[in-house]
């Protein structure tokens, strides 16, 4: 049975799966961390794949890899293939005037968001790269000058493994390409216009490769560092037949689209994956242009769409939550399952580190409805997750308004381990909600991706997460509806500066 690789190149680690291509049983793995901050080295990001890879026992037996990164970061290289600065990841907002900025410059107001949304699907926030674009050329032109290609976070590891053979050979995929502000998921084509209206020139882009097309081979060379051989006797390809230059590589995905593929998400569903930032987005077969900016028109990892809500602000409410009240996460939920529904009347507004959804980067949080009687633990925990529960609630209502169908919601992410989310979730969201096993899903989505590209049939392999469990629970309109109310107080106070 050929194995194949799945890689989670994540804004705060690199994890590594190696599955059977067939059946997708796990049949090793590895980890390494990243460094913080919302602006990082590459370099980082490559060291901790060769450490994840070494942890995982190499990829000498693998017919596949694919890599799934973390959505929009700036990799900017000039012509020799160096890296001109740290990379700006998706979450450093300092882009955020020059968001404002390039939507004043196709009209403003509803103008300039029509403008493009129609264009590329999305309205630029600061995570997007063409915001990041315009930040670069107008404050560092020293740096500005020396770019000659910009590609995202899974597009730069995929051309390191196939020995970083030139510029000409960057590759990415639809669902990490949709991300960037100058490609339209409608069309399937660079909106070169939008890159040079962002960044003053053109610059070299990736080319946007199909869900099973091979963006190159293996170099053998590249992880010898980590004590790895990529290639050997072993290495097979499609078929089961040794791969001579090295195991193909995946056009990869972006973390959302390889998450959904991971669990498997159909029409119907709607994923809500709890992690740094929170995200809702769901398996659509035409394309979204929400002109509020609310929704981004993302592509999924198959050839669909992949509408989506982000939020700045997800497990961390929860870390910064049993920080204070100085518990571990478990006692944080037991804590809030010991509170009644809606913390009788305790609400937590949580932009604890600005907000992208509603697009206020530089809010702060807040918490209304504090009495004697709600100066609890237990009522501040439940608070917690019943407002970063609310505001991913908001984000499904998003997807609603655009002609989403919403059946059911798949909870994954580090904070849907948590019993209080699991069992509060479905009273927030009213609908059933289902947790599949802890796992590594966006590393499994690409390893799923890896296996469709291995075995080299029409449809992906049938992989289905097994020990999924379904909570029920009926709704209370009544936490949601405190908690509009407590947001749209919030946002009517003058935004930090």
């Amino acid at each position: 049975m050929p194995l194949v690789a799945g890689v989670d190149s994540s804004t705060q680690s690199c994890k590594v799966v190696v599955r059977d291509a067939e059946t997708g049983t796990l049949v090793r793995q590895g980890r390494a961390a990243h460094p913080d901050g919302t602006e990082v080295d590459p370099a980082a990001w490559w060291s901790a794949l060769q450490t994840a890879v070494d942890a995982a026992g190499g990829l000498a037996d693998v017919a596949a890899v694919s890599v799934a990164g973390q959505q929009h970061g700036m990799v900017c290289l000039d012509e020799a293939g160096q890296v001109v600065r740290p990379a700006l990841l998706w979450n450093d907002t300092r882009s955020a005037d020059a968001a404002a900025q390039l939507i004043e410059e196709a009209g403003g107001g509803e103008a300039g968001r029509r403008f493009w949304a129609d264009a590329v699907g999305s309205v630029p926030v600061a995570s997007f790269t063409a915001t990041k674009l315009r930040w670069l050329a107008r404050h560092e032109p020293a740096n500005a000058d020396r770019v000659a290609a910009v590609c995202l976070p899974h597009d730069w590891l995929t051309w390191r493994l196939a020995g970083a053979p030139g510029l000409e050979a960057l590759r990415t995929d639809r669902s990490d390409a949709s991300g960037t502000g100058y490609w339209s998921p409608a069309t399937g084509e660079y909106r070169f216009d939008l890159l040079e209206r962002a960044f003053g020139r053109r610059l070299r882009v990736p080319a946007v490769l199909g869900p099973a097309e091979a963006a190159g081979q293996l170099d053998p060379a590249v992880l010898a560092g980590a004590g790895t051989a990529a290639t050997g006797p072993g290495a097979a390809a499609p078929g089961g037949v040794a791969a001579p230059g090295g195991a193909l590589l995946g056009p990869g995905a972006g973390d959302n689209a390889a998450a959904g593929f991971g669990v498997g998400a159909r029409l119907g569903d709607v994923v809500v994956s709890i992690g740094t930032s929170g995200t809702v987005f769901s398996v659509a077969d035409s394309p979204a242009a929400d002109p509020s900016g609310i929704v981004a028109g993302f592509a999924d990892a198959t050839g669909r769409f992949l509408p989506l809500v982000a939020t700045l602000n997800a497990a961390r409410v929860l870390d910064a939550a049993a920080g204070l009240l100085r518990v571990g996460l478990d006692e944080l939920a037991d804590l809030a399952l010991s509170a009644s529904p809606g913390a009788d009347g305790l609400v937590m507004v949580p932009y604890l580190e600005g907000e992208r959804t509603p697009n206020r980067p530089d809010a702060t949080g807040s918490v209304h409805g504090l009495t004697l009687r709600t100066s609890t633990p237990a009522h501040l925990a439940r608070a917690a997750v019943e407002g970063m529960l609310c505001a991913l609630a908001d984000g499904l209502d998003a997807l609603a308004a655009q002609g989403a169908v919403v059946r059911r919601v798949i909870l994954v992410g580090g904070a849907a381990r948590s019993a209080a989310v699991r069992r509060i979730a479905p009273q927030v969201f009213g609908y059933p909600v289902v947790v599949p096993p802890p796992g590594e899903y966006v590393a499994d989505g690409a390893a799923r991706q890896a296996a469709w590209l291995a075995l080299g049939g029409s449809e992906p392999p049938s992989w289905t997460p097994a020990g999924t469990e379904e909570y029920a629970a009926v709704p209370v309109p009544a936490i949601r509806e405190r908690y509009a109310q407590a947001r749209e107080r919030h946002l009517d106070r003058p935004a930090q500066g």
